[in-house]
């Protein structure tokens, strides 16, 4: 049995030439008769696109910077070194309310130096007026001669006008001593403080800063920047949602309240400034937090729609030859039930991804055919540029 079994399987190697033409015919037999299968009859099946019911939304896309509605910069109009601080960041102020103090020995003296320099010039014009009244009582007796009459008057005015000099200096010194105690111009919250207590302010030709105050945080804007392409669609009043990284959950409500006409480069795009008007009564929005925007600029409720790509069909030649001829402009094919039926239509509402489908003959479960299974797609490839603001249904 086993002398066979070696027989059996050293045939092959005994007989090259018959193993060869064996394999051979073998896969001939398999290509033609077991390695070509049969094609799925393909009739009737066709590529559809779903007609769906409900709301669409045209929208622009930006991202910006949530800011307080007013921000005002505190500085100081007098040098020195600071004394006492008696807010911090976040700190809520009143208007009058002390923030800061600025040591003022220095501007003490100064005021000093001009008081007596006042006490002085007064002294002066008194004398001088005295001279002025004795010579004129003088001159009108007859006993000195008009000249020196007018001298005296003349000695009198340069007085007088050194008195309102000196009388000025006081006033600017008392007034740089009032500036050492820095005071808050609005009601609001303290969102930066840039000095610390025994830092030198040197107030030049330029207010140094020494904090910012918001006015009221319960009121915050969005200043975003939308590009020339999309700017012409952007309304005041216009409704607006955003979201924010610190709750990436939450969508938030604004209004559109100003359109900048000045415009800024950025890398060859032309983009204009758009602010949002915000409420931020819970505080929970703060500033410097990056907003992606979302400006609604059309909105069609509960209307029929389809995704852009079931517009695309040139003829309706492979999907029903009798209507080869009604132009697929207006018209849509669509499979109702098993059965191909061409409808006319209009477009509504176009957004980035989705098309608005006017049109009284569509029934719920219609699905828009786009081409047949198993044969070239009739669409061809548009050279027109796609762009324009993001959209979809809600």
């Amino acid at each position: 049995m086993l002398n066979k079994i070696k027989n059996i399987l050293g045939w092959p190697f005994r007989h090259k030439w018959w193993s060869l033409v064996i394999i051979i015919i073998a896969i001939c037999g398999f290509v033609f008769f077991g390695g070509s299968t049969k094609k799925a009859n393909t009739k009737g099946n066709f590529v559809t696109v779903d007609i769906k019911r409900g709301d669409l939304e045209q929208v622009v896309s930006a991202t910006g910077e949530i800011r307080p509605l007013n921000t005002v910069s505190v500085g100081s109009q007098v040098s020195g070194t600071i004394e006492d601080i008696f807010v911090d960041f976040n700190s809520q102020v009143k208007q009058g309310q002390t923030l800061l103090k600025i040591e003022p020995s220095v501007l003490q003296a100064s005021v000093t130096e001009a008081k007596a320099a006042l006490d002085s010039a007064v002294s002066q014009r008194n004398l001088a007026k005295s001279d002025y009244m004795r010579d004129k009582t003088l001159y009108e007796d007859g006993f000195i001669a008009r000249a020196e009459m007018e001298k005296s008057l003349a000695q009198y005015e340069q007085a007088e006008s050194s008195v309102v000099r000196a009388k000025s200096q006081y006033d600017k010194a008392v007034t740089n001593l009032g500036y050492a105690t820095i005071s808050s111009p609005v009601d609001g919250t303290v969102i930066s403080r840039k000095v610390d207590k025994g830092q030198t302010v040197a107030a030049s030709f330029q207010t140094p800063d020494l904090f910012e105050i918001a006015e009221d945080l319960t009121k915050m804007q969005i200043e975003t920047a939308v590009s020339e392409a999309d700017i012409g669609m952007i309304q005041q009043g216009q409704s607006v949602t955003f979201t924010v990284d610190a709750y990436s959950g939450d969508v938030f409500n604004g209004v559109v309240r100003q359109i900048r006409l000045s415009p800024t480069t950025t890398s060859n795009v032309v983009v204009y400034t758009v602010v949002i008007d915000v409420d931020n009564a819970d505080l929970r929005l703060m500033p410097g937090m990056t907003a992606f925007v979302t400006i609604i600029v059309n909105r069609a409720e509960d209307v029929w729609y389809a995704q852009n790509s079931a517009f695309l069909l040139r003829s309706f030649e492979n999907i029903d030859v009798a209507a080869k001829d009604i132009p697929t402009a207006n018209h849509l094919a669509i499979l109702r039930d098993k059965k191909v039926i061409i409808i006319p239509f209009e477009k509504g509402l176009v957004t980035a991804t989705e098309t608005e489908i006017i049109s009284n003959k569509i029934q719920h479960g219609d699905k828009i055919i786009v081409g047949r299974m198993g044969q070239a797609s009739s669409i061809k490839k548009s050279t027109n540029r796609r762009g324009g603001p993001m959209g979809g249904p809600m």
